[in-house]
């Protein structure tokens, strides 16, 4: 894994992002990681890197794992935009942009600027819309072992011990949490602007669910897919919150497919 930093400018000012790449050749990945922090896309990223041809940019989002994140930049549509000049200065085209969790709200907020570097988008039990009668789950008023449990579908295999943590893990986690709070918006994880938005957007787009999610349940995924014209809702059997983290072999193809099937710059017979 190799980790750059790019400084880029939007309307609203200039600002560093730091970009993971796994991967040296072949189809381009933007991976979007939730609130969590990186680390709940890193092993994912190793994993597709390793299986296909992908090369897998994971850039942190600013304000997360000790990252600077400026004043100006507090809501998801201003970090899409962020996100845009960055495939613009890597010069990514064909990019298959994919989203979990808050990240998924990013890549659906990317997906509506229209860049025409992106050629589909998989957003994984995602936020950012209202859905009556579904409710997100209130991560800031949980503890993160109570999270946990409505995460998985097996949380017996993902116990947290906020014990083992040393305090420099623990500074970490609470500036991601408060970074997170800031990005979340005063609307609970949504804006009720985004399904306009969403209406618009004509990238290729799959929505994939853990069918076990407690934060988001599936049919408030089965809304998501509804507010983008022609997308295409999967859900994943067995697996929470985090599909990409709890059952990665059985996610990986579905993402891989997904994106290969709408690449634009692959041979064709």
């Amino acid at each position: 894994m190799t980790s750059s930093t790019h400084t880029l400018t939007v309307d609203q000012g200039t600002l560093d992002v730091t970009v993971d790449l796994q991967g040296r050749q072949g189809h381009p990945f933007l991976l979007l990681h939730g609130g969590g922090g990186p680390q709940t896309v890193t092993p994912f990223a190793g994993l597709l890197a390793e299986q296909r041809p992908a090369r897998v940019f994971t850039p942190v989002h600013p304000g997360f794992d000790g990252t600077d994140r400026p004043d100006w930049l507090t809501d998801v549509t201003t970090l899409a935009q962020v996100y845009a000049r960055l495939l613009d200065a890597l010069d990514l085209r064909d990019v298959a942009v994919v989203g979990n969790s808050v990240g998924g709200w990013i890549a659906a907020e990317l997906a509506a600027l229209g860049s025409d570097r992106i050629s589909s988008v998989t957003l994984v039990n995602a936020v950012g819309i209202d859905v009556p009668g579904h409710p997100i789950a209130d991560a800031f008023s949980l503890t993160p072992v109570e999270l946990s449990r409505l995460s998985f579908h097996d949380p017996s295999k993902f116990r947290f011990d906020p014990s083992t943590l040393s305090e420099a893990q623990r500074a970490v986690m609470a500036a991601n949490r408060a970074t997170l709070r800031v990005y979340s918006g005063t609307n609970a994880m949504a804006d009720p602007a985004l399904p306009d938005r969403l209406a618009k957007i004509t990238h290729p787009t799959l929505v994939a669910w853990g069918a076990s999610d407690q934060v988001v349940d599936a049919d408030y995924g089965r809304a998501y897919a509804q507010a983008i014209p022609d997308a295409e809702f999967r859900l994943l059997q067995g697996t929470g919150h985090m599909p990409q983290t709890e059952t990665p072999e059985q996610f990986l193809p579905v993402v891989w497919d997904f994106a290969d099937t709408h690449a634009t710059d692959r041979p064709r017979p």
